[in-house]
């Protein structure tokens, strides 16, 4: 079974990922997974820590010459900050009290963390915590696309809304995915449409003048995948549940539907499900795609479409910023200052779109096998015209 395990602090040495189950026989390109780490640090309203940090991938085992082997997969990516934490976050030595963290921000990991670990310095949690280990997810899902392109599956995302401002889905609802992500691609906001940076970037600036952070909504979506991924027997061989458990293990992600989600507790049945169609040429089809490309659990060809959304920030950069209470002292206290993020909703998209490539690569193998690409490959296109035959 394909799985990861990743390690690394916020300002730590480096970020560490350990890939296995990753098929041998697949050609790595180095840059295709750096080009990814760089799509995940950009994004208006980032904070500063993204100007120190040109994340860069080192392959330490796995590969040789270019293949995978077929052995676990060992990723690194250095903290080019280090040098301004070492005794900070030496692991040897003596403590330091040097931005140390007593004060817990709400909405955080910080107290819950400490209660549960046993610290009284909360940088030992909100080190790990951070969204910076999301880095090496990244670099995970550019593995998986290399995978699932190699069989004619894109994945991608865009955002339609960053706090009150809105994009509504008659401006976007005609456009293709495809068309979504080029525009999102060529938006400093990852929007699914042109023309809104503008209106966007002002409300970004106006907030960041009040002290305040934004959250928003992002699709990611996968087209090409094929039919009968997952499963209906067993609760937790639904694919939409391990999807939603992907999406929203990312930090700040609040809420995930799959397709229409929620609105479609509001429709009739005749206006919530996707009609069936056949085609000598297509197969069978749908002219809708309400259920978001899952129906029982399982994959039914159509795109896959995801939305989520995500909570505000929770460190506030304000005077007067969110008040929590001195886990030493047990005295009031203005929650503690540790990033200056306005907004990373742009940067959550992307690394969703990671995290549904190892969905759907995983259960691609799962299904076809996990040794050789190129014997998995061949049962894929035999599968595919089996599909299609049906």
């Amino acid at each position: 079974m394909l799985r990861f395990l990743n390690a690394g602090e916020s300002h730590g040495q480096a970020l560490t990922v350990i890939v296995d189950g990753y098929p041998s026989n697949v050609e790595i390109d180095i840059n295709k997974i750096n080009q990814e780490l760089a799509r995940r640090q950009k994004g208006y309203g980032r904070g500063g820590r993204m100007q120190i940090e040109k994340d860069t991938a080192e392959i330490l085992s796995g590969v040789r010459f270019g293949i995978t082997l077929g052995s676990p997969i060992t990723v690194m990516i250095k903290n080019r900050d280090w040098e301004n934490w070492t005794e900070i976050m030496s692991p040897t030595g003596e403590p330091t009290d040097k931005r140390q963290i007593v004060e817990p921000r709400p909405g955080h990991a910080d107290l819950v963390g400490g209660i549960k670990y046993g610290f009284y310095d909360l940088r030992n949690i909100l080190e790990r915590a951070s969204a910076r280990e999301t880095t090496t997810r990244v670099a995970v899902g550019a593995l998986c696309k290399i995978l699932l392109e190699d069989i004619g599956i894109k994945i991608g995302s865009y955002v339609v809304s960053i706090g009150e401002k809105t994009i509504k889905m008659e401006e976007y609802e005609s456009l293709s995915l495809e068309e979504r992500f080029n525009n999102a691609e060529n938006s400093e906001i990852r929007l699914a449409v042109n023309g809104k940076d503008e209106e966007f970037k002002e409300y970004i600036d106006l907030m960041k003048r009040e002290g305040e952070s934004l959250g928003g909504v992002f699709e990611v979506y996968a087209t090409g995948v094929p039919v009968g991924l997952g499963s209906y027997t067993q609760w937790d061989t639904r694919l939409d549940g391990k999807i939603a458990q992907a999406i929203m293990s990312i930090q700040a992600i609040k809420g995930v539907e799959i397709g229409e989600g929620f609105s479609l507790a509001g429709k009739v049945g005749s206006q919530a499900h996707d009609e069936i169609f056949y085609d000598r040429e297509r197969g069978f089809y749908r002219k809708t795609n309400r259920a978001g490309g899952l129906e029982g659990g399982m994959t039914n060809g159509e795109p896959i479409v995801v939305r989520a959304a995500m909570k505000p920030i929770p460190t506030l950069m304000r005077q007067k910023s969110l008040q929590s209470v001195n886990v030493i002292t047990k005295e009031p206290f203005m929650a503690a200052k540790e990033r200056s993020d306005i907004t990373a909703v742009p940067a959550a998209a992307v690394v969703a779109e990671s995290m549904l490539a190892f969905v759907l690569a995983r259960e691609i193998l799962e299904k076809f096998g996990n040794d050789n690409w190129i014997q998995i490959k061949e049962r894929i296109y035999s599968y595919r015209d089996y599909v299609k035959g049906y």
